[in-house]
């Protein structure tokens, strides 16, 4: 029968072999997992670097963890080995043997020194003592508790560098590239919005790159690595790559656009001449009509244009660009005025030649119904062209001869229209 000890009844024979065996293989699994801790590329990262922030706090405390796991995974082999040389004397220990083994299996056999208990597991050990007395299982609890306190802050640091300082390095050469384009056109930092913010953004890469390798827990949030900042990062770049992609362009087609915009206002000022010389030939040509006065060119086209090839010789390319916009848009409405000002200029010509067309057509229709010799037609008909073709020529009173000359036609061609009908008429 079992003698009742301090950590009650002794265990048998059968129950020390089974609680060693099961003790073996927690050590082994300790030690396994302390080993992988040692050798985890977080932990090796974190010994060695400058840690600023959240991160140097946390890292003391894990450190202490780590230091205090070895030192209670000692005590651990060491109570291990003494129980397992104890039961090895003999095939069939005594009833002493067993009661010391059922202490030390147990009990709280196992004595470790104090020492600086991590905040983290101050709730479960209380204030630190200069040595304590544990069982087997509360050393494992202990261990558990802080090994899980080191990984969760080991991984997590991994995790951030693992993620983010390698694509930090790899926006900020893309953001280099960016900038050695942008200043070949120009896109400079103080002479363009987007060589502002291009240096803004290096500059913000760098702090970034050194907060995520000194303090890599302050960018882990929710189970995983933070990226929002680097994200954003991402985004702003994109948006001066295509600002400046499109300067670029400016500089690839500025020698087409240049030469487009020549072309528009040549046209336009060829088409102010071509007005101005037609408004003295309606003024000479048509009588008693407005004749719209013919404006010239804006002084401020040329000189622009001046300034944007001035700009294309010394490659700013930046300045070009919003100018050859603004100098499109006017060149292209400058075209346009010149066209709408001829127009307006040669409409009493354009009257004038409706009139001759319309008269020279009912005079046909007279000829078609064998009504050429009519004595009224032929009168009124003189009267229109004499005044159609006079210089200069009175438009209103060459409209109203027309009109004249279609009434009469018309009153003239109505009744031999209906002759035949009334004579078919007779006949039936």
């Amino acid at each position: 029968m079992a003698v009742a000890g301090p950590s009650g009844p002794a265990l048998s024979r059968e129950e020390v072999d089974r609680a060693l065996a099961r003790l073996g293989e927690e050590h082994e699994a300790i030690e396994s997992s302390l080993f992988a801790l040692q050798d985890h590329s977080g932990r090796r990262l974190l010994e060695g670097a400058e840690l600023t922030g959240t991160t140097k706090d946390r890292w003391a405390e894990t450190e202490q963890a780590i230091t205090l796991l070895w030192a209670h995974f000692e005590a651990y082999t060491d109570a291990l080995t003494t129980a397992r040389a104890l039961r090895g004397r003999r095939r069939w220990p005594t009833q002493t043997e067993l009661n010391e083994l059922t202490e030390l299996l147990c009990g709280s056999g196992v004595t470790v020194a104090g020492g600086t208990v991590p905040d983290a597991a101050r709730t479960l050990t209380g204030p630190a003592r200069l040595s304590e007395r544990l069982s087997l299982e509360q050393l494992l609890a202990r261990m558990n508790d802080w090994y899980s306190q080191a990984m969760e802050m080991v991984a997590a640091a991994d995790a951030v560098w693992s993620a983010l300082p390698a694509r930090v390095d790899l926006l900020a050469a893309e953001a280099q590239r960016v900038r050695s384009l942008a200043h070949s056109v120009g896109v400079r930092p103080g002479a363009h919005p987007a060589g502002d913010d291009l240096e803004e953004l290096l500059h913000g890469l760098t702090d970034l790159r050194s907060e995520v390798v000194t303090d890599p827990l302050s960018f882990f949030t929710g189970g995983r690595p933070d990226t929002s900042r680097y994200d954003r990062s991402g985004m702003a770049l994109e948006d001066i790559r295509r600002e400046v992609e499109a300067v670029l362009h400016v500089r690839d087609d500025a020698d087409h656009r240049l030469m487009r915009l020549r072309d528009v206002l040549s046209r336009a000022d060829r088409t102010l001449t071509e007005a101005r010389s037609a408004r003295g030939e309606v003024l000479a040509k048509i009588a008693a009509s407005e004749v719209p006065a013919v404006s010239g060119a804006p002084a401020a086209l040329p000189e622009q244009l001046a300034a944007a090839a001035e700009y294309r010789r010394t490659g700013q390319w930046h300045r070009l660009s919003p100018l050859l916009d603004s100098l499109e848009e006017s060149a292209d409405e400058e075209l346009l005025r010149a066209r709408d000002s001829l127009t307006a200029v040669t409409a009493p010509l354009a009257v004038r030649a409706e009139l001759r067309g319309r008269l020279d057509a009912y005079r046909a229709k007279v000829s078609r119904h064998g009504m050429a010799e009519d004595l009224l037609l032929v009168e009124r008909y003189d009267q229109a062209r004499r005044l159609l073709w006079s210089a200069p020529c009175d438009l209103r009173a060459a409209e109203h001869a027309v009109l004249r000359y279609q009434q009469a036609v018309a009153e003239a061609v109505v009744p031999r229209q209906a002759g035949p009908v009334d004579h078919m008429g007779d006949g039936r």
